[in-house]
């Protein structure tokens, strides 16, 4: 695992991140429209994605956990009978990810 990031769903991502750079200090870490990241310079593993959409019509997932390689993880959520709500699919923006939902707390991505 790489890192764990949590996602803010709003209307306005970039109007967030005005908020979160100015309290936190913040640097954007990548725009694309619909989802802006934050990050602190300092540290690569802090990081905060302010989303209007989760990407290719996806609803915003809760968090999003970074991971070296999909396929272990696509393998344990087969053995345990987790549904895949998205994906694997390799996405635009130079992903490869899946969705699946965590039982008390909606969508996850990987």
């Amino acid at each position: 695992m790489r890192r764990i990031v949590a996602n803010l769903a709003c209307d306005d991502p970039q109007a967030l991140a005005v908020f979160y750079r100015a309290l936190f200090d913040l640097d954007v870490a990548m725009d694309l429209g619909f989802i802006v990241t934050l990050g602190a310079a300092a540290q690569q593993d802090v990081q905060l994605a302010l989303a209007s959409e989760g990407g290719s019509g996806t609803p915003v997932p809760a968090l999003s956990i970074e991971v070296d390689d999909l396929a272990p993880v696509l393998d344990a959520a087969r053995a345990r009978s987790i549904a895949i709500a998205y994906g694997p699919v390799d996405e635009p923006w130079g992903v490869r990810r899946l969705m699946l939902h965590d039982p008390a707390h909606g969508l996850t991505t990987a």
